[in-house]
This record gives structure tokens, C-alpha cells and sequence, in this order.
């Protein structure tokens, strides 16, 4: 067991940094294991000594963020501590800084670990970024802010976001309505990620004028996508040929981002995944950036990420009694 005292200059970010209650010390107790005790600006952290390293790291640098002017919430108090255990060295105001947009209720979008800020950086430098990871890892929505925030600044004069419409155990053909309101149940999670960034009033807005259009992918065919942000959710629902149609839609003056998860495929067995045989064709490009995300990204509730653990985990046991010579 060790201490260790931490003496903070502020007071008031001192009060920032322990949150309502002090719920953002109780979390940091939680996660590491350590006891902290607060006496105004001083806090003694107690603990096995790799706990308490972790959270007199996080500490010091959560009161850093703060005192440059980012609000600090439980969830980033969750999201430093995952970095910082993964990579005590990491710089989290390099991270948790770097705004990517300011969305309709004022919530700064930013990356929550380091894989995110490489993803973000990659689409900044890149003209064609793919996005691979588990579900809640920030994919799709980190590419919805980074359109919304090109379109903004005049980078791009629309944005296209396209999905596939591949059933996850149902039929199209046994929905309700017209192709339209078929369609539309798979392109909701892009309309929650505009209206997130923009408010319903003005995404709907620029739906209207034909900045941004939202549609299945089927509807890229045949088209040249110049002056565009544009991007392709759940791509491991992709045909191959149907990966190889969108990706030469791309004309002047555009990006495409690319997002799946290659673990939730919904295609026919005998399709191979478009995205999957992407990845492995284009990986030598130049100009092209493949960008990979874990467990550790998730930034849902903290029970996704133990559930994609309990799967993974699931998953390479199966693969490991499938091998040659194992008798199950």
C-alpha cells in the first residue's frame, strides 16, 4: 500500500475536477481501486502503488483539461482512466481537446481515446478513410461531425450518407409501405447523428434543399460524387462489387469515410463482405488510411464494452476448437 498527496493551485477547478458530489473522485475510485480523500485544494490518494500511479496521473491531468476550458464529465472521467491505463504516457488534452465540432446544444464533439484521434486525424489527411471496429467505438458519428464540420467551413458543398439495405434477420419485402418508408428504419441512425449535430430544424432544412441526402446505397449507382463529404455506414454489408461501385463514385473535391464492424455481417454466406475484401485489396494505397478500433473505444454505456469482450472471447474459443486435430 502507498500514498500519495496531490496539491492543486485552484480551487474552483479543484471543485470542477471532483464533480457534483464528488461523483468524478468516486469514479476514479471505482475504477482503480484506490481511496482519495479531499481536504479542499488537497487530495490523498491511497492504494496498491500501480493504483494509485493511475489515479494521481488521471487526476493531475483531468485538472489540466479543466484549467484549459474542457468540461469534464463522469463518462470523460471514465474515458481518461481507459487511456491513461492502456497508455500512461498519453497526452490527454492532445486528445480530448482537439474539437471537432460544437453541436446544436452547445456538447463539444471530440475524440475519447487515442484510436478516435487517429481515425479523426486520418480523415483530416486522407481523401478515403476506412473506420473498422465493434459497435459504440464512435465510427459513424465522429464522421457525421467531421462532414458537418467540412460542410460548415465550405471544405465540401454536401454530404452523402448511404447505407446498405441489408436485413439483420428480416425481409424487406415483409415490411410496411412503399421503398421509401422500407428503407427508411436503416437510415435512422444517420438522421440521430445530424440532428444530434445540427437540431431537427436545420438538418431537415438542408434535407429539403439537397445539401445532405441520406439514402440507401443502391441509390449511389451510376453517379459522381464531386464537392462531397461522404460517407458509407455498416459497410461489412457490403457486396464486393457493390464497395467497388461506391468507392469509384468518388470525384473532385471529396472524402469518403467508410465504417463497419466486420464481427456483425449480415450478408448471405455465400457473399464475401465488400468491406473485408476492401480492406485486404487496398491497404497498400497511398492516399488511403485504414483505421482500427477495440473494446477500449467503446464509448456507450460501460456494459457494451464487457459485452463485446464476453463475444470476442466467445468467438475465439470457438475458432480455437475449430481448428485441425481439436476434438470438441
Amino acid at each position: 500500500m502507498t500514498r500519495q498527496e496531490l496539491q492543486l493551485a485552484d480551487n474552483a477547478t479543484a471543485l470542477l475536477l471532483y464533480g457534483d458530489l464528488n461523483r468524478n473522485l468516486a469514479t476514479i475510485e471505482e475504477a482503480t481501486g484506490v481511496t482519495i480523500q479531499a481536504r479542499g485544494t488537497t487530495l490523498t490518494v491511497s492504494g496498491l502503488k500501480h493504483e494509485v500511479e493511475l489515479a494521481a496521473s488521471a487526476v493531475t491531468k483531468l485538472y489540466e483539461l479543466i484549467k484549459a476550458g474542457y468540461p469534464v464529465y463522469p463518462a470523460d472521467v471514465a474515458y481518461a482512466l481507459r487511456i491513461l491505463e492502456a497508455s500512461p504516457k498519453a497526452k490527454l488534452k492532445e486528445i480530448f481537446l482537439d474539437k471537432v465540432y460544437i453541436t446544436a446544444e452547445q456538447k463539444v464533439v471530440s475524440p475519447k481515446s487515442i484510436n478516435q484521434k487517429l481515425y479523426i486525424d486520418s480523415i483530416r489527411q486522407h481523401d478515403i478513410v476506412f473506420g473498422i471496429g465493434p459497435a459504440g467505438t464512435g465510427k459513424t458519428y465522429l464522421a457525421v461531425a467531421m462532414a458537418v464540420a467540412a460542410y460548415a467551413t465550405k471544405q465540401v458543398r454536401t454530404i452523402i450518407l448511404a447505407r446498405p439495405a441489408v436485413e439483420a434477420g428480416e425481409r424487406l419485402g415483409f415490411l410496411p409501405g412503399d421503398l421509401t418508408q422500407k428503407v427508411n428504419p436503416y437510415l435512422r441512425p444517420l438522421h440521430d447523428a445530424l440532428n444530434d449535430m445540427l437540431g431537427h430544424g436545420k438538418s431537415a432544412d438542408l434535407i429539403e434543399q439537397g445539401i445532405i441526402e441520406i439514402a440507401p446505397l443502391a441509390f449511389m449507382r451510376g453517379r459522381t460524387l464531386s464537392n462531397a463529404f461522404v460517407i458509407l455506414d455498416e459497410a461489412q454489408n457490403t457486396t464486393r462489387e457493390q464497395m467497388k461501385m461506391f468507392l469509384t463514385r468518388l470525384g473532385f473535391g471529396s472524402k469518403a469515410v467508410i465504417t463497419g464492424d466486420v464481427t456483425q455481417i449480415d450478408l448471405p454466406e455465400e457473399h464475401r463482405s465488400g468491406l473485408i475484401d476492401a480492406e485486404r485489396t487496398l491497404k497498400e494505397i497511398r492516399g488511403i488510411a485504414m483505421s482500427y478500433f477495440t473494446d477500449v473505444d467503446v464509448v456507450r454505456h460501460p456494459l457494451v464494452q464487457e459485452i463485446i469482450r464476453a463475444y470476442e472471447r466467445k468467438a475465439s474459443q470457438t475458432r480455437e476448437r475449430a481448428k485441425p486435430g481439436r476434438r470438441g
